[in-house]
């Protein structure tokens, strides 16, 4: 597994723990993330105070479907679940793109798509 690989793991597990400093040493100081449809932040502290979401509770369910990587890009397919502030679970599918700099993720591109009816639709 490569250094880039294995730090998208490590983040992708910080993030099903929802462990803060786990999450926040894989990233670089700088670090973009873009959910297409809903907002764009800037910093690790703008990051910190956006991963659980608002109108969500606890860390989300994530499995990796298929992870690529090309030079120092690592993309991700996943699915998974989170649990609204309602009790609610939605079901989403997920493309994930990891802009990799000096084996941290420097800007993080994510399209989110809640699941409804089945696992396509």
């Amino acid at each position: 597994m490569s250094r880039n690989t294995e730090t998208v793991e490590t983040y992708l597990d910080g993030f099903r723990k929802g462990d803060h400093e786990q999450i926040l040493s894989c990233l670089t100081d700088d670090i973009g993330w873009t959910v297409y449809g809903a907002f764009q932040l800037t910093g690790k502290q703008a990051y910190d105070e956006a991963i659980e979401g608002p109108g969500f509770i606890g860390p989300p369910q994530l499995e990796v479907v298929r992870m690529v990587e090309q030079d120092d890009v690592v993309m991700a397919e996943l699915t998974g679940s989170a649990t609204r502030d309602t009790g609610e679970v939605i079901r989403m599918s997920m493309a994930e793109v990891f802009v990799m700099r000096d084996g941290k993720i420097a800007e993080r591109r994510a399209w989110v798509i809640e699941l409804k009816e089945n696992d396509y639709r």
